[in-house]
């Protein structure tokens, strides 16, 4: 596997990338909270699936539905996706990873 890395200062600046590459009219993407990162793994090549890019900062995140507001970059726990102006962000936090494990492994060696 070939992994890139974008680092970035917070999670809040993970939420604006993701929000803004989205699909229109789809505002419930997953995060990962996993081994003191928070990150998402994109696959750069959907076909060989082989390249990857994590997009990271380190962290955890709690809670299983985040609510994030773009305009005042901020970001909050909740029960439901109510709104349609709002991104929500599905916390995951599986016990294994190998891709993640793998990634953490590589950006491990280039730091």
């Amino acid at each position: 596997m070939n992994f890139e890395f974008e680092e970035f200062d917070s999670v809040e600046d993970i939420f604006v990338y993701m929000s803004t590459m989205a699909p229109p009219m789809k505002n419930m993407l997953p995060i990962n909270s996993y081994k003191g990162y928070i990150f998402s793994i994109i696959p750069l090549n959907p076909i060989s699936g082989n390249s990857y890019l994590m997009i990271y900062t380190k962290g955890k995140l709690d809670g299983k539905l985040l609510e994030f507001d773009m305009n005042l970059k901020r970001f909050k726990i909740v029960e439901t996706a109510e709104r349609p102006d709002k991104n929500y962000f599905v916390v995951l936090t599986p016990k294994k990873n190998t891709i993640a494990d793998a990634a953490i492994k590589e950006l491990g060696k280039s730091t």
